[in-house]
């Protein structure tokens, strides 16, 4: 446990609090914008270590959740189409789409199956040839690379079977479009470090300068969290908009140049549509016309999406940081983890879960 347990250490928790409340002289609203981050938030308590002039936001940083129904709507067609497998990590399976979720299809016939990594998918594909095998990719930066790798083993293997479902998004458009929102009060992010382990940070500064929003890229561990809101504090304080590592053990501002490459070599920037949020311009991994064979959405006819929303879920609030979990009032009643109204509650790393694990008020 050494090199985790040191980020754990509450003498050093409780230093860097006493460092914020020192420091903070106005009222402050900080997103995190990794999901992760609100789990560790949640789990250790860290806003009670915080003055109360600081207010922690959770924002979109659950890919999941923030897939559109349509994605999980033509995800579902897909696996109840013949001769047909469709693959995905675990958290996709019980995310409800327009009408049912991916679980449910397997129930009713549907050839779903949970993978660990795209190239157990690539396998299944060298290994059915009869069958079309379909991953089902979903994430941010983070997964892009093995995204991308799988096209690549495929096209190495020369396969006419395996196939891209791709609703992979990106996080510097979704903070800008939040900072963009005339209603908008959040004065700092916290980027979340393994994203910039890929990416860098790069992206961020012309965002911070412009919207005048110090983004501090930061870790998952508790140290890790008050590091960075300690950071964003001293830059909103001093008025400095403008981007802070406090992740260098694991973040360089170039990021990773051999993974970017990949990304690169494989897919393109578009537009997409984000669940709870709307469409966000350039936001998105798609296929680029080089591997466009590899491309589920060509190779499969769909119905149109009924495009069912739910009148009680204000799961688009949450993830956009305007309301915490416990002020939707399903929450811990109608919503719970073992029967989900949004996907904030199905996702490991979505504000609702997190809150109905770890939050005092999921006793009520």
């Amino acid at each position: 446990m050494k090199h985790l347990t040191e980020y754990r250490n509450i003498k050093l928790v409780k230093s860097l609090s006493e460092k914020i409340k020192a420091l903070t002289t106005h009222d402050y609203r900080i997103m995190e914008i990794c999901g992760g981050q609100t789990h560790t938030i949640m789990r250790y308590g860290i806003e009670e270590f915080l003055p109360e002039s600081i207010t922690l936001l959770h924002g979109p940083g659950c890919p999941v959740c923030v897939t559109a129904t349509d994605k999980i709507d033509k995800a579902v067609q897909i696996s109840l189409t013949e001769n047909t497998i469709l693959t995905s990590y675990g958290d996709m399976l019980r995310v409800p789409g327009s009408g049912q979720d991916l679980l449910s299809a397997k129930a009713n016939g549907g050839n779903v199956m949970m993978v660990y990594s795209p190239l157990e998918a690539v396998e299944l594909a060298k290994n059915n040839p009869d069958k079309n095998i379909v991953f089902f990719a979903v994430g941010f930066e983070t997964t892009a690379p093995a995204n991308a790798m799988s096209v690549i083993a495929a096209e190495k293997y020369n396969l006419d079977n395996f196939y891209l479902l791709s609703s992979m998004v990106l996080v510097p458009p979704a903070i800008e479009f939040l900072l963009s929102d005339p209603e908008n009060e959040i004065q700092a992010f916290l980027a979340a470090g393994h994203v910039c382990t890929v990416m860098g940070y790069e992206e961020y500064i012309p965002i911070a300068s412009k919207f005048e929003a110090p983004i501090v890229v930061t870790g998952f561990e508790p140290v890790d969290i008050l590091n960075g809101i300690l950071k964003a504090v001293e830059l909103l304080e001093s008025e400095k908009y403008e981007v802070a590592n406090s992740y260098s053990r694991a973040v360089q501002k170039e990021g990773n140049e051999i993974a970017k490459g990949v990304i690169n070599k494989v897919f393109k920037i578009s537009d997409r549509e984000w669940r709870g949020i709307g469409m966000i311009l350039g936001s998105a991994l798609d296929l680029n016309d080089d591997y466009k064979r590899f491309d589920a959405e060509l190779k499969f006819k769909f119905k149109e999406s009924a495009g069912k929303k739910d009148t009680v879920c204000i799961a688009g609030e949450i993830l956009q940081g305007r309301k915490k979990p416990d002020e939707c009032p399903a929450f811990g009643k109608e919503c719970k983890p073992e029967s989900p109204l949004g996907a904030p509650m199905v996702s490991s790393e979505g504000a609702c879960s997190a809150y109905y694990k770890y939050h005092s008020k999921n006793q009520t």
